[in-house]
């Protein structure tokens, strides 16, 4: 565990300024974890019942989900002429319109009242409150399990993904739904088939049970899940993304599952790279601005 004291104890040369921050940071919390202070507000902040229900994840993931999709969906609908939010855009002729958002919007809230608020109820029902431990994780085991936690999700739902497509009745009669766009936005993250959405949280919610690990590290995980799946789905190419600074190309994002939805048959995997890379199926994406990569027209030159 990371604690205040390690960090003070480190052999690294801070400027002068930082020296008061870190000797009153110790005071303020001797050997404790460095993100200490946010597990105390949510501990003094948000009742504790509440914390510990099991519908607290359920509510938590819905939520932030639509909060995620929203401002995505005013670029999509009132920022076409934006030319500061359109030249991100990775298929530029492609336009977001009204019925689009409540076709998706139809079927993730059908989805939600159907089948996950029943499941939600039994999770209620038979699932144990969840303990809160007074101490936050440390900062590294915070860090590494929510990476742990993508590389496992990304593994589980690769191969899921890859079934789905190569068996025709599971990809006609399940995947093919969220194929319906072949330009995504951002609310066809979850405009899914019900099976895929149960198995999406199933993945969600047991992966970090392998960690065993903190109720925060769980919960922050579930929300950096959210965000890269909607991200890879916005279908904008922002240079602050990461597949723009991810070592190695080892980050697909938006350009690559954009690619995934024009060819179905490529870069299965939702977040990274390497079992594409290893099987043979990544496919490269595009570029802002709906401008290809030499790669793949290299490869449209070696098809015709």
């Amino acid at each position: 565990m990371v604690t205040i004291l390690d960090f003070a104890n480190m052999n690294v040369t801070l400027p002068h300024q930082l020296d008061p921050l870190v000797e009153h940071l110790m005071e303020l919390y001797p050997k404790r974890s460095l993100i200490q202070p946010v597990w105390d507000l949510v501990l003094n902040y948000v009742d504790h019942d509440f914390l510990r229900s099991p519908l607290f994840p359920i509510v938590l993931n819905v939520v932030f989900y639509f909060v995620a999709c929203l401002p995505f969906m005013l670029f999509d609908l009132y920022g076409t002429q934006w030319n500061w939010i359109q030249r991100y855009k990775l298929q530029p002729k492609q336009k977001v319109s009204m019925p689009q958002v409540f076709d998706t919007l139809g079927l993730t809230f059908w989805n939600q009242i159907v089948f996950i608020l029943p499941v939600s109820i039994g999770q209620w029902i038979y699932t144990p409150p969840t303990p809160l431990p007074p101490e936050a994780p440390g900062l590294w085991e915070f860090c590494w399990q929510i990476v742990a936690a993508l590389l496992v999700f990304d593994l589980e739902y690769f191969i899921w993904h890859y079934c789905h497509h190569k068996n025709r009745w599971l990809y006609k009669h399940v995947h093919s739904v969220h194929h319906r766009y072949h330009s995504p936005f951002s609310w066809v993250t979850q405009y899914l088939h019900p099976w895929e959405l149960i198995s999406v949280g199933i993945f969600v919610t047991t992966t970090p049970w392998i960690f065993k690990s903190h109720p925060m590290t769980t919960w922050s995980f579930m929300m950096v899940s959210i965000i890269v799946s909607v991200e890879a789905h916005i279908g904008f190419d922002f240079p602050w993304a990461l597949n723009h600074w991810c070592p190695f190309g080892l980050w697909g994002g938006a350009p690559k599952h954009d690619m995934h939805h024009l060819k179905p048959l490529s870069n299965f995997q939702p977040f990274f790279t390497h079992w594409d890379r290893l099987f043979g199926t990544e496919c490269p994406g595009w570029h802002a601005g709906g401008i290809t990569a030499e790669q793949w027209e290299e490869m449209k030159k070696k098809q015709a």
